[in-house]
């Protein structure tokens, strides 16, 4: 029996909505360490410190009372893999359905809205909504993983064109370097730092924001494969918190979390920084799925 006719539409809902859930809910580990740290390293006592400490407290009552972590339950982002022969549209109807189940159960807010009548769908389902991206591969299994994305922080994200004369930035790491100083710099508080910055160097205008986006799956504390960005990033983080932003944009040592880039082949004409800016809310998690078992991290 070909693998993809073992796949139960109810139960991969139910996992799907389980992974909805914890999305929500629960603050990956990693994020939690690194906000943790930097509660650490700011003065006892100052603004900095405090609003870490509520914000620490809020994803403790959140994970306690199985409620979303933030009011904002955020664009629904999907990346999924799927075994040889997999119907991408059972996979998205299963994901629509735990997406209205989810809403229903509180676990999202109603935040699809039609931009041309205004209307809310009422159950986070619409055109394009939630956002998914099908690759296949040849494991036996279903790979999900879910990105939450708050309005407010994809409201300070940015695109740039290189060279960027106002900047002086050319073609070249250190005109990326100067963009990202820039973007947060323009965020100031705002998008709820401390943020976590996916950056996509390269590729069009949409494939540039996507590979951006899809650097926020990295684990906080990863290092870039390729020492070149590995340097990068290291420098990146130092210099934006020593910026003075810091949470909430009151002051401090932390503004950023984290710094992740990834590269995309690109036209000779064009070359392209895309910065996805995440809140301290970094929503993210990963469901592998086969009908014997399913695990999520």
């Amino acid at each position: 029996m070909p693998i993809t006719k073992s796949f139960q539409d109810e139960a991969l809902q139910a996992a799907l909505l389980e992974l909805i859930r914890q999305t929500s809910t629960q603050l990956p580990h990693d994020v939690i360490k690194a906000i943790t740290m930097a509660k650490k390293a700011e003065k006892e006592g100052s603004t900095a410190s405090q609003v870490l400490d509520a914000i620490l407290r809020n994803i403790e009552r959140a994970r306690e009372k199985v409620t979303p972590i933030c009011q904002d339950t955020g664009t629904n982002i999907y990346y999924v893999s799927l075994p040889i022969g997999m119907s991408m549209r059972r996979v998205e109807k299963a994901i629509r359905e735990a997406t209205r189940e989810a809403t229903r159960k509180a676990y999202l807010r109603p935040n699809a809205v039609d931009p041309l009548t205004g209307k809310n769908s009422g159950d986070n389902t619409g055109i394009m909504a939630p956002f998914i991206t099908f690759v296949e591969w040849e494991k036996p299994a279903i790979e999900v993983r879910l990105m939450l994305k708050g309005g407010g922080c994809e409201n300070v994200s940015i695109q740039y064109s290189l060279p960027d004369t106002s900047l002086k930035a050319g073609r070249d790491l250190d005109g990326v370097y100067k963009t990202v100083l820039d973007a947060v710099v323009k965020a100031q508080g705002r998008g709820c730092a401390p943020g976590i910055l996916g950056i996509g160097i390269g590729g069009d205008r949409s494939s540039g924001m996507l590979l951006a986006k899809q650097q926020l799956f990295r684990k906080v504390d990863d290092e870039n494969e390729n020492p070149l960005l590995a340097t990068l990033e290291s420098r990146l983080l130092k210099d934006i918190n020593s910026l003075g932003i810091g949470p909430m944009g009151f002051g401090g040592k932390t503004t950023a979390l984290a710094v992740k880039i990834g590269v995309a082949h690109r036209l000779p004409a064009s070359y392209f920084v895309s910065i996805s800016y995440m809140c301290w809310a970094d929503r993210r998690k990963t469901m592998h799925y086969t009908p014997e078992m399913v695990t999520y991290d």
